[in-house]
Parts: C-alpha cells; sequence; structure tokens
C-alpha cells in the first residue's frame, strides 16, 4: 500500500512537471491517467505490479 501511494505521488509530481515545464498538454496527462486505469484491469497488471516490485525492492537494497 505505501508503494503504491508513493508510486502515484510520484508519477503525479512528474505529470504536473511535464505539464508546467516540457509542454505536456493537459489532455494528454489524461489520457496517460486513463490508460493506466484501464491496464489496471487487464490480464498484465499482476505482472505490471510484480515488475514494478521487484524494481523497488531491488532499489531499497542497493546501500549508498
Amino acid at each position: 500500500m505505501v508503494l503504491s501511494v508513493s508510486g502515484v505521488l510520484l508519477l503525479s509530481l512528474i505529470t504536473l512537471f511535464l505539464c508546467r515545464k516540457d509542454g505536456l498538454k493537459a489532455w494528454h496527462a489524461v489520457v496517460c491517467a486513463l490508460l493506466g486505469f484501464y491496464l489496471a484491469f487487464t490480464s498484465i497488471a499482476p505482472s505490471i505490479r510484480q515488475g514494478t516490485s521487484s524494481v523497488a525492492a531491488f532499489i531499497s537494497s542497493i546501500k549508498f
């Protein structure tokens, strides 16, 4: 749960930054968000969730 909230917050901040600085239009962000919602209901969603969890676990295991 913490990872998904952090991921949503991070992606929201990146989208906001792109909207303001790099010319990403608001409707592009809406289309990306809708794609994410529709993708979450497909059969590939568990694989995506597992992949992001693996990447997050890898990143958290790196010692700085």
